[in-house]
């Protein structure tokens, strides 16, 4: 299959990329990340989750985040909401697009939320039909859906039937999502056209960590899959509390590096986001994740 000559980025960093910070991130620092992100050029960025702080405590402030962000015009802004509270506060914030998540092992939604993968999707039916009424976009996120730190491999089918369920709850997108990143190219790309069958793969997005280096070589497979929408972290930010060793989602400097050199376009400024990254991980005192972004950093400062 032809690759995309457009690929859509959705930044994950202020959400996914925070929430696993040890210390708490100021206001201020997480709004300044979302505005200059926004004005790098991305068309959908993950801001927040409406999640009890007791359970994520750096998406306490979520309603200030939302309330002080500067939006772009034609600018999604998505937060997670897990419940009618969440929702209800993703409401009350102007969010754009509200996520709701399921997992597509088994073993992990039993030992996380201590309920099948079935009852935590029919958890969300009034979330997502209160988020359709108010006329928001819904989308779906489905975690271990290339392996499980509890029950190891993941079937296609079980993804595609987390797939079909979040289809039926009418989500605009589902992301495949490699939670732990033991994907690799051609396990990505059975899955993704597995995935296709059901749903349009226009409608699809990836979701990849980068635990084991994959991630370009599995955003490629996903490409020639029929996928074009990714999701990234500036500066690889991320992680995953529920598998020891896996480290960010893949930095989005490192994609937009090897997308604008393969000519396919994404309307993103890299220099911007080269700029964000080293600014991001200088206020958390440490090294940028990114190999682009830190090699031409490198170079600009030389």
């Amino acid at each position: 299959m032809a690759l995309p000559s457009k690929v859509k980025i959705v930044e994950v960093s202020p959400r996914d990329g925070l929430q696993n910070e040890k210390q708490f991130i100021d206001t201020a620092t997480k709004v300044e990340l979302i505005n200059r992100l926004s004005e790098a050029g991305f068309p959908n960025v993950e801001a927040t989750s409406f999640v009890s702080p007791k359970w994520v405590p750096q998406m306490a402030d979520a309603a200030e985040v939302m309330a002080a962000i500067k939006r772009q015009p034609g600018t999604i802004y998505s937060v997670l909401a897990p419940n009618m509270r969440g929702f209800d506060g993703a409401l009350a914030a102007g969010a754009d697009e509200v996520v709701i998540f399921g997992a597509a092992s088994e073993a992990f939604s039993q030992a996380n939320i201590n309920c099948s993968i079935a009852e935590s999707i029919a958890r969300f039916e009034p979330v997502a039909e209160a988020v359709k009424a108010a006329g928001l976009r819904l989308r779906g996120s489905i975690s271990c859906a290339l392996g499980c730190p509890y029950q190891g491999e993941v079937q296609p089918n079980a993804v595609v039937e987390v797939a079909r369920r979040f289809l039926e709850l009418g989500c605009d997108e589902i992301d495949v999502a490699d939670t732990i990143g033991v994907g690799t190219p051609l396990r990505v790309e059975r899955v993704m056209k597995a995935v296709t069958e059901v749903v349009d793969p226009a409608r699809i997005a990836g979701h990849f960590h980068d635990t084991y280096g994959q991630s370009l070589a599995n955003i490629l497979a996903s490409m020639q899959a029929g996928i074009s929408i990714f999701h990234t972290s500036v500066a690889g930010l991320g992680g995953c509390p529920y598998a020891k060793g896996a480290t960010g989602n893949v930095a989005t400097e490192d994609v937009l590096y090897m997308l604008h050199g393969m000519g396919i376009e994404t309307g993103i400024d890299l220099d911007a986001v080269i700029d964000i990254g080293q600014w991001i991980s200088g206020h958390l005192g440490r090294k940028a994740s990114s190999r682009a972004g830190n090699a031409i950093a490198a170079r600009k400062a030389a």
